[in-house]
């Protein structure tokens, strides 16, 4: 009979430690996910791409584009390039 007892408290402590390894488990699994997450979205956005630009690729660019007349796109290609 103390056999019996003595099983049901180990049972009762494996089943404990279960419950916290599948808690750990899904903490894991949900931090992955976010963790994806920003790493698809901050690899592929535009913004990266138009940090990595100098000012006078988007100085071109917008003279390119008509935003800005001839005038004013030498009188900025001059202040950088000063």
């Amino acid at each position: 009979m103390m056999e019996g007892m003595n099983m049901g408290s180990a049972g009762a402590w494996g089943s404990g430690f279960g419950g916290i390894f599948m808690i750990l488990i899904w903490i894991l699994i949900i931090l992955g996910m976010v963790a994806l997450v920003k790493w698809l979205s901050s690899g592929s956005g535009i913004s990266s791409q138009q940090s990595s630009k100098t000012a006078l690729e988007i100085l071109q660019e917008r003279y390119a584009r008509g935003e800005i007349e001839r005038e004013e796109f030498e009188q900025k290609k001059r202040d950088l390039l000063e």
